[in-house]
């Protein structure tokens, strides 16, 4: 079976030589052999292994994702994030400092984006209502500099 993972960015695995897949969704474990009947699923944060034609297993760890079986000897698999490995405990911990890493990264970016919105916010208010007197230290700076100080 063919076998490719992407994600928005790149190509992760792409495989000709899969005999067997083995992955997980909202209702557990499940497996795909060649001839398996069309199926979609959405993945949950897992690790799909395979095995190749020469017995070995591949492993690639997944953040959620769609999977789809097409002809019996397609397996596609879409996903925000995904990270090979040969080694399980290697990948395990790789994949554990990966995705705490973009965790951290996410809640950064919501922080500021909610910064930016009360920001705007404020602005907006100054603009409504003019009556509404902002005290000289919580006033923005470039109103400051623009005399609109009361």
């Amino acid at each position: 079976m063919r076998l490719t993972v992407t994600t928005p960015l790149a190509i992760v695995v792409e495989t000709d030589d899969v005999v067997h897949l083995r992955a997980e969704d909202a209702t557990g474990s499940f497996g795909i052999l060649p001839g398996h009947a069309d199926f979609l699923t959405a993945l949950t944060l897992s690790v799909m292994s395979w095995r190749d034609g020469h017995g070995k297993e591949h492993h690639v760890a997944v953040r959620a994702g769609m999977l789809r079986v097409h002809g019996g000897d397609t397996i596609a698999v879409a996903t925000r994030e995904a990270v090979p490995g040969e080694d399980l405990r290697q990948l395990e911990a790789d994949v554990i400092r990966r995705f705490r890493e973009g965790i951290a990264e996410e809640a950064a970016a919501r922080t500021d984006a909610q910064r930016l919105y009360l920001a705007a916010i404020r602005r907006i208010l100054n603009y409504v209502r003019p009556d509404r007197v902002l005290a000289p230290a919580a006033m923005p700076s470039s109103l400051r500099s623009e005399g609109l100080e009361q």
